[in-house]
């Protein structure tokens, strides 16, 4: 891959790649350095709901859009439960400097925002040859350097890159989880609104928290759901005590193998208790372990907001949000499990459910933020289990 830089005579940023490639260019945000998996998302808007994603705990998110930034940040846009411990990416690369916001809901500059919450960044590249090499080697581990005067150790910036072990193998979720249990009760964003709260709940959902968005807890909100969100390692005891009418798996970060060595046996004692669950990302990856599948690492993994999808029940090909690098082998599962999405882009599997049981899972994040809506419904079909559980009328999955 060519090496085009930031135009000055001395970069103050380098992306310097396991295989010795070292890519120059202007620093952006915090200083410093940082070891992680570099992808790319393409996604055209919604770059603060991305970076706060943490299921992109341990990587470095190359923007396909060249002009990221000019909308500035604020506080209502963040998806990580628990911000102040700054969960979400740890790297980003811009093709365009930042420009000056210009919107009546910026609360700060983003290189501001990015030097609060510790994220390293560069600008000034030619993101597109970085994608391009990323889809024919694949995803790279890399080091990400930020260097105001431009002094860089580019030999032991190598040596980190090659030492770094990489994804695989990694459980990330003990990371990403906010580590303690909550409430939760906040509705959607409305248009001028901003955010609402639940004020009588008609159902109690659990969410195992591996690393779990905001929105996700928003829409559960939404349809009458109060939600007590449970750290990454509790048990099937635990869950169980909240006399829950669902469980959610939520999204997360990692290899789903290493963090599924404590969750996937909590998830078959609560399959075998039949209380409706449905997972999200990883959630759906250590779904797809419980009932004996397989996971494995993708090529480049799926980044974007704007990824068909296909829904064997229904039929209908949606446009949905993703955020993967591993996914479910198809052929691995058993005959009591069905596949129910599936990627247009490749093959890969994007839902499954248990047949005969009230669980069911998808890859990509119904939830959107950013993204398309035309998921919502799984929310809906999720709750229906519920109402079905309960003997209640269904809700019109619309």
């Amino acid at each position: 891959m060519s090496t085009p830089g930031w135009t000055t005579e001395k970069p103050t940023a380098l992306l310097v790649l396991a295989d010795g490639t070292v890519i120059e260019g202007k620093g952006i945000g915090a200083t410093g350095r940082t070891q992680a998996e570099v992808c790319f998302n393409t996604a055209l808007t919604g770059y603060q709901e991305i970076l706060t994603d943490p299921s992109y705990l341990g990587q470095i998110v190359t923007f396909t859009f060249p002009h990221i930034g000019n909308i500035g940040a604020n506080d209502e846009d963040i998806e990580d439960l628990t911000p102040a411990a700054r969960r979400g990416a740890v790297g980003v690369i811009f093709k365009a400097d930042i420009t000056d916001p210009s919107n009546y809901r910026s609360a700060k500059h983003l290189d501001a925002w990015l030097k609060a919450r510790g994220v390293v960044g560069m600008a000034g590249i030619d993101t597109r040859a970085l994608t391009a090499w990323i889809r024919e080697h694949g995803a790279p581990n890399a080091v990400i350097a930020h260097d105001p005067n431009g002094e860089f150790d580019i030999e032991a910036l190598k040596a980190e890159a090659r030492a770094w072990s990489g994804l695989e193998g990694l459980d990330l979720a003990k990371e990403a989880t906010s580590g303690q249990s909550s409430q939760w009760s906040e509705k959607p964003w409305v248009w001028n609104e901003g955010y609402s709260e639940l004020d009588a709940a008609q159902h109690h959902v659990v969410c195992l928290d591996f690393g779990v968005k905001r929105n996700i807890l928003r829409l559960f909100a939404g349809l009458d759901c109060k939600v007590t969100v449970l750290p990454a390692t509790a048990t099937a005891e635990d869950v169980l005590a909240q006399k829950p009418d669902g469980v959610f798996l939520s999204n997360g970060p990692g290899d789903p193998a290493a963090t599924g060595e404590y969750a996937v046996p909590v998830i078959r004692d609560l399959i075998d208790t039949g209380i409706p669950m449905f997972g999200i990302c990883l959630g759906h990856q250590m779904l797809g372990l419980a009932v004996g599948g397989k996971t494995e690492k993708m090529h480049q993994g799926h980044h974007g907001a704007n990824h068909p999808v296909k829904d064997h029940t229904t039929g209908k090909v949606e446009i949905v949000s993703m955020n993967h690098g591993f996914a479910v082998d198809a052929k691995s599962l058993p005959e009591n499990v069905e596949e129910t999405h599936v990627s247009l882009f490749d093959g890969t599997n994007c839902g499954l459910r248990i047949k005969g049981k009230p669980v069911f899972s998808v890859q990509h994040h119904p939830e959107a933020s950013p993204g398309p809506q035309d998921s919502h419904y799984l929310f809906r079909r999720f709750v229906n289990l519920i109402h079905e559980k309960k003997g209640e009328p269904a809700l019109a999955e619309r």
